[in-house]
């Protein structure tokens, strides 16, 4: 394993096209000039790009836009988040963009609509990109509040941009013939392609190692056997790109299977400078 001690800063994002709906704790926006870097990097293009912990999915549509493989698969578990991606990519995204501009968004409505149970897809994920855009960071675990003050006294619309929300939601179904979606168990779908070696896989798992108690506020499915990951890891033939904390069980996992580490600096949503780890088997294209 070679770990590069001296951490690189990350890339300026400001150019960075935002596509995903979702406000998502842990996006990857800023390792976007990253990604790109890496698939540069590959011989050949991807057959397939694979990512197994997809949530808001920032990295996969990125590499959906610009082409940079020839499919995209998402995958998650989360039944509110999957609502969202079956809906766009297999569903009625039109039906949900009407959803979104015609709502009429107060703290009450956005209670009342959030305690109705939806009859429909269509109707769950309208919900989830409701409860996405009104609650603290983007939360949708149980338990998670909504915004009171937020962004410059707006309260709870301060993250509310239905014409914004259309254009994404619009702009990811038409790529939908380049992208896959799976409800499913993240390392499971990482073991069945494990012998393909024209895929490629970026792997965003939450945040839970070494105890971390982020993570398990964050996601509904915080629960996760980092080190079978990092065993599924091992035996994929495809090249792969992790993104984890910088956490000292990390670097003895990373350590054990002989996987590069590369600490990033980057900043937090509150401007906070913070550093996280890309691991790989061969990170010399870092720079």
């Amino acid at each position: 394993m070679r770990k590069q001690s001296d951490s690189i800063v990350a890339h300026n994002v400001a150019s960075v096209k935002l596509l995903s709906p979702f406000r998502y704790p842990g996006g990857k926006t800023w390792l976007i000039p990253r990604i790109k870097q890496w698939l540069s990097h590959l011989r050949t293009r991807p057959v397939k790009f694979i990512e197994p912990f997809a949530g808001g999915a920032v990295v996969g549509l990125t590499v959906a836009a610009e082409l940079l493989a020839g499919n995209i698969t998402l995958v998650e578990l989360d039944d509110q988040v999957a609502a969202v991606w079956q809906t766009i990519l297999r569903g009625d995204a039109k039906g949900l963009v009407d959803r979104i501009t015609a709502f009429h968004l107060t703290l009450d409505t956005a209670k009342r609509e959030l305690e109705t149970t939806p009859r429909n897809l269509t109707e769950k994920a309208f919900q989830a990109v409701l409860k996405n855009r009104v609650n603290h960071s983007g939360i949708m675990a149980p338990g998670a509040g909504m915004l009171c003050y937020g962004e410059n006294g707006k309260g709870i619309k301060s993250r509310w941009y239905p014409e914004v929300l259309k254009k994404r939601i619009l702009e990811i179904a038409r790529m939908k013939d380049r992208i896959t979606f799976i409800k499913a168990d993240g390392i499971e779908v990482l073991k069945k392609n494990a012998n393909r070696t024209n895929f490629v896989f970026f792997i965003d798992p939450p945040y839970t190692a070494g105890g971390k108690e982020a993570g398990r506020r964050l996601y509904t499915h915080h629960q996760l056997d980092h080190e079978e990951l990092f065993r599924v890891t091992n035996t994929l033939s495809g090249d792969f790109l992790m993104t984890y904390s910088n956490d000292e069980i990390v670097h003895e996992l990373a350590q054990r299977y002989n996987f590069d580490i590369q600490e990033i600096t980057m900043k937090s949503n509150h401007h906070v400078r913070m550093t996280e780890l890309l691991i790989g088997r061969d990170l010399d294209w870092v720079r």
